[in-house]
């Protein structure tokens, strides 16, 4: 009989499992389902949109002819409304019934909002969709001062972008510095300068209280718990994501701050797989659950759930992630989980050059890296072989490194 697969979600993981199921599966049937009104777009080149930078054309990845080619029935606009595991079903808005041998769940995430008072005014923006991405940018372009929350990779967007367009804003951050979690205060000044250098003013320990509108319900002002007023008719915010995981909530399914899968993207009920930014995935070189939004992570997430859809074990995940900024003059590189090590090193090695590696149980487990971006390699090879740095951490900052610079100490030690 011909194996049915139902994809949910056409982020680049649902389509990455998609184009894999048709790859290997010629004679398969595949549905893939989104709310969306559009084909696969690229959420990286969004915010080069958004600043202006570029038109729409080069951000599409597959248009509807793409999905028809490959006789994929794509359903634009439609709403999964019930996951029926016991009958192997999905229901829609329109009240139609889909039957499925597997079932892939790539829904990704909604943008958080602030619990704030006038959080959902008029010229308050997330971002998070092309969609997104077009209302800031006709917005912005008229806007004359904003106010960025959230210090974290997708507030630096939203801070570029004014930046770009040449709004003086303010972004507001609840400790001392841009991604306090991955940097210290001294990696992070050069991100502060280089936004101070296009008229973003880091505002440190502080947040928002709530937001004063006008008699439009336009919001005009920020107001941060100190009590210090911004002038605000753009507001751009990015505090996280909430999962779309509202379809699972009546399913004895596994959840531990996301959908929990295994190696082979397999969720605890038979027959689902996850995959994307929702997922928290057995990682199998920390030996641990963790999570990862990366775009190269969800993508390499599609087509393992793919593979195990058609058969099982056959791919497991195994990925070191990377995440680029390219706003600046300056290259900026986290890579792996940069914010989880138990120690950590780091070096500046001029105004515009530095670096972090985090460690845990003596492995390197992920780091961050501003200007010179050689050395990832090394630090990648390091994780993805597993290769103990021992009391060899001071290596690690080797202007040059590569990963034998810890074998050969190794060596010497032996």
């Amino acid at each position: 009989m011909t194996a049915s697969y139902v994809v949910i979600g056409d982020g680049i993981a649902g389509s990455s499992a998609a184009e894999t199921l048709r790859e290997e599966a010629p004679d398969a049937e595949i549905t893939v389902i989104t709310e969306e009104g559009e084909a696969l777009y690229n959420r990286i080149l969004i915010k080069e949109y958004a600043k202006g930078k570029l038109p729409e054309a080069p951000i599409s990845i597959h248009d509807e002819s793409w999905y028809a080619d490959r006789d994929i029935d794509l359903r634009l606009n439609t709403v999964v409304t019930n996951i029926d595991p016991d009958d192997h079903t999905v229901s829609t808005h329109e009240g139609e019934t889909i039957g499925y041998d597997k079932l892939l769940v790539a829904t990704g995430g909604t943008p958080t909002q602030l619990p704030v008072d006038n959080s959902d005014a008029d010229g308050i923006h997330h971002f998070w969709t092309f969609q997104d991405a077009r209302k800031i940018r006709d917005h912005i372009e008229d806007a004359d001062s904003a106010t960025i929350v959230g210090a974290g990779l997708l507030g630096i967007d939203l801070a570029a972008i004014c930046g770009e367009q040449e709004v003086e804003a303010n972004y507001l951050m609840r400790g001392d510095c841009w991604w306090r979690y991955a940097l210290t205060e001294e990696g992070a000044e050069i991100m502060h300068d280089a936004m101070r250098e296009r008229g973003v003013t880091p505002v440190f320990q502080s947040g928002v209280d709530h937001f004063e509108t006008d008699d439009e319900g336009h919001v005009e002002a920020t107001i941060d718990p100190n009590g210090e007023r911004f002038d605000s008719d753009f507001v751009g915010i990015a505090i996280g994501l909430n999962f779309n995981i509202e379809l699972l909530q009546d399913l004895d399914i596994e959840q531990d701050n996301g959908v929990v899968v295994d190696e082979y993207m397999r969720t605890s009920l038979d027959d689902i797989f996850a995959a994307g930014d929702l997922t928290r995935y057995y990682d199998t070189i920390l030996g641990e659950y963790a999570q990862n939004g990366s775009w190269g992570s969800a993508k390499e997430q599609g087509t393992i759930a793919a593979k195990n859809m058609i058969e099982p074990e056959t791919d497991g995940f195994r990925w070191v992630s990377s995440y680029s900024i390219t706003h600046f003059d300056f290259p900026f590189l986290s890579f792996g989980h940069p914010t989880i090590g138990d120690e950590y090193v780091s070096k500046a090695y001029g105004d515009n050059e530095w670096r972090r590696v985090a460690i845990k149980d003596g492995k390197v487990v992920g780091g961050v890296l501003i200007g010179d971006l050689a050395p990832q390699s090394g630090y990648k090879e390091l994780m993805r072989e597993e290769i103990p740095v021992g009391d060899q951490t001071e290596t690690l900052l080797n202007e040059e490194f590569e990963a034998d610079d810890i074998a050969a100490v190794q060596e010497q030690q032996q």
